[in-house]
Parts: structure tokens; sequence; C-alpha cells
């Protein structure tokens, strides 16, 4: 990454040519905001729509969405180095790792341009002025509640999720057993079959489960992208609507086996929204905005700068408007964000 020495000038006033004008003389024309996600994964790909509405609403001078060949930090690093050399000035990141990219922006901000954490916390404290994210537990809780109510308040559960050791699953993974717990005994976690959110594992896992004991299984709630078409697929290819599911994100596979009865919904995450938010904030943040002393974040167990991009359960009777649900959250958290946590004197 960057070094602060004066070999590198140009790259300092490619980094953010506002910083050596004064922040008081930034103004949006002068914004690059680049969006970048820790790898490819279908979930960030909002994100590219969000960076053009941005751009276009906010008047910013550009924004885009850039993502790194590979799920690999040093990758990562590399890009947001290119585009800071190319002029960015302004950044919303998921975190390629909770600890590991916080001295890449602590880098950028040394050079006065400001970042966000959006889709996935650093871990605090942290040189992004927020993180931006879904609150993972609230959502997993809420699809829980959503799927126990579809089985009649009773039967088996099985949860497909994530990377076990992945911060958020473990939060998952407490959400799904509180929703269950409150439910009563008639209630019960099968099992939290974790690691299946890729192609290949979820494919071998889940396909395999649903095989041999797909019987003893009454609903499924799912935490993972990946792991949510994987077992709409399944249940569709098995021909089964007895056994209920929520899953999660908005992917085509998912929301046509919504439409025809094989998922009785799916958590949104409004992706789109985080891009659309950060763009914003990072604008403000260029033109001079600070973090409020007094702001009321919400803390989670990694980050104590949490801001809640919202959720929503996806179903059969707003599946044809649920976007338009999404973006209203996103301007609504917009329309707050200075009274809350902004102090632009």
């Amino acid at each position: 990454m960057f070094r602060k020495t004066n070999s590198t000038p140009s790259i300092m006033a490619a980094v953010l040519g506002i910083g050596l004008l004064g922040a008081s003389l930034a103004q949006a024309a002068d914004v690059k905001v680049a969006l970048v996600p820790g790898g490819p994964h279908p979930f960030f790909a909002p994100w590219e729509q969000a960076a053009k509405d941005a751009a276009r609403d906010f008047k910013l001078a550009t924004a885009d969405y850039k993502v790194p060949q590979e799920w690999k930090l040093d990758l990562q690093n590399k890009l947001i180095e290119s585009l800071a050399a190319q002029g960015y000035n302004a950044f919303g990141v998921f975190p390629g790792d909770a600890t590991g990219t916080n001295a890449t922006l602590e880098e950028l901000a040394g050079f006065g341009a400001p970042s966000v954490a959006i889709g996935g916390c650093t871990q605090s404290p942290s040189p992004a002025k927020f993180c931006l994210a879904t609150d993972v537990y609230r959502s997993a809780y809420l699809g829980t509640k959503a799927l126990i109510k579809e089985m009649g308040g009773k039967g088996n559960i099985l949860h497909t999720g994530s990377r076990l050791v992945d911060p958020n699953t473990q939060l998952r993974i407490a959400a799904i057993n509180k929703a269950a717990e409150e439910a009563g005994p008639g209630v019960k976690i099968y099992q939290h079959l974790t690691d299946t959110d890729s192609q290949e594992t979820g494919d071998q896992k889940i396909n395999g489960l649903l095989a041999a004991k797909g019987a003893e299984v009454d609903g499924i709630v799912s935490t993972g992208y990946v792991s949510s078409v994987v077992a709409a697929r399944s249940l569709r290819n098995i021909g089964d609507k007895r056994i209920k599911m929520i899953g999660i994100d908005d992917d085509p596979i998912v929301l046509s086996a919504i439409k025809d009865g094989f998922l009785q919904g799916t958590m949104a995450q409004n992706p789109y929204g985080q891009g659309y938010i950060a763009a914003f904030a990072l604008k403000r943040f260029v033109e001079g905005c600070e973090i409020k002393k007094d702001a009321k974040f919400q803390e989670t167990p990694q980050n104590k700068t949490f801001i809640d991009s919202g959720t929503l359960l996806i179903h059969a009777g707003n599946i044809d408007t649920y976007k338009d649900e999404l973006k209203k959250i996103a301007n609504e958290i917009i329309g707050s964000l200075e009274e809350k946590y902004l102090d632009c004197k």
C-alpha cells in the first residue's frame, strides 16, 4: 500500500486531490467513490447499479463498482491502491479481513481519503467512519420466526449457513436457536449445517442430507446466499412442498421458487441500499462532515459504529414490489444520517 515518503507525492495527490485544496473547497464534483468487495460474489452485484444511481443523484464525479479477481486480501489491497492512484478519493469496502483491512483503511485515512465498511464490519477500533451492514442476528431471528409460523409452530428445522468460523455465522446460529427456544418444545433444531455457502460443498452437503434424511426435516432456514440457491433448487428437483423454507437474498432461483411455492420467503439484505447510502455518506465526508461526538451507533461484538442497512421478508405478496421497499429503507436512512451521525458544520 501507500508509503508516506517524499518519493510518492504523485500517489499522495492522486489519493486525495482535495486534501491539497482543503476540505472547505471540496464539492460533490470532486468526489470519486469506489465500492470494493472482498472478491467476486453475487451478493455484491447490486452495488454496481447503486454506484451508478448515486453518481447521478448526488452529482458525483464518478462512483464505480470494482471487484478483485479473487478473494485474497492482498489482491483487494492492490486494487484499492490502484484505484487511489487513479484519483478515487472515497471508498466503500467490504473487508477482505476483519482486522487486516484496517491497515489499508488507515493508510487511506492518512491521506484524507474517507472509507466506510459496507456489507461487513472491520474490528473496532477501525479507521472506517462506520460500518453499514445487515443486522445478521435480527435477520436470522425474523427469518426463523417466519419459518416457524409457516410450519404451524412445530417441527424440525435444518439451518444451512456459511463458514462456521465466520462471526456472522455464529450470530445467526444464536438467533435461530433463540427463535426456536421461544417457540416452545414443539420446535427443534435438527442441525446447523454450516460451510455450505459455496457451490460444491453446498451441493454435496445439502443435497446429500435431503436425499438421505429429508423426511426428518420440516423446515429449512438458510442464512447463506449460495446455500439458499442450492436448497431452493434441491426442493424443486425433488418436488417437495411439504418442507417449508425461508432463504436469504434475492437470487432469481430463490425468487422463482417463491413464486412456484417451493419457498415461503427469503430475507432481503439490501445490498443496493448499502452501496447507495455509502456513496452519499462518503460524499458528505469528502465535503467536510465528521462523525458526531455523541453519535449513538448500534454496537455489535465486532464493531462499535454499526448502522443496520435494513432487511425485510420477501414473500409471494411483495415479490414484485420489494425492491421499491428496499429503496425506501435506503432513502429513510439517508434522510436521518446527518441528524443522527454527522456533524457538517
